[in-house]
């Protein structure tokens, strides 16, 4: 099977389900025939920039971002996501609502600000990795700003 074909089976997967992990995904993916490894499925899954949102009850599911604006918009998840940030030289720990995190870093990662050189999400933190350790204090003022003031 292509990497186009794989992909669009992927997308057709999580529309129609609400599928929270990888396996999960691989799983629906085997019942219609398709094999692939966790490997290959996390550089798809990274590919089409899917991102994990959690829904009312808190549970993360992967979403394709134009289900919910075309690009997320940092500052209108923040003020709902964000719990505070504190970091070190060039390294910023973000922390976030339970299942928010993956969502939060590819804001940041959309914003493209000058200052970040990458991120990484778990579950509800972020390590957002600064191209130099004196951006430290403007990035950390610009999220706390955006959400509304500081830690919720």
């Amino acid at each position: 099977m292509s990497k186009r074909a794989r992909h669009a089976q992927i997308l057709e997967v999580i529309r129609e389900h609400r599928v929270t992990s990888q396996e999960a995904l691989r799983e629906l993916l085997h019942e219609r025939g398709t094999e692939v490894t966790q490997a290959t499925l996390s550089r798809d899954i990274r590919e089409l920039r899917l991102v994990k949102v959690p829904d009312s009850e808190g549970a993360a599911h992967y979403s394709q971002p134009e289900e919910w604006e075309s690009t997320p918009q940092l500052k209108s998840l923040l003020p709902t996501l964000f719990h505070g940030a504190e970091g070190v030289g060039n390294l910023l720990v973000v922390r976030t609502m339970k299942g928010g995190a993956q969502t939060v870093a590819a804001g940041i990662d959309w914003e493209e600000w000058p200052e970040v050189l990458g991120t990484l999400a778990g579950d509800d933190t972020i390590l957002v990795i600064l191209r130099e350790p004196g951006q430290l204090p403007a990035v950390q003022a610009r999220l706390e700003d955006m959400a509304g003031g500081g830690a919720q």
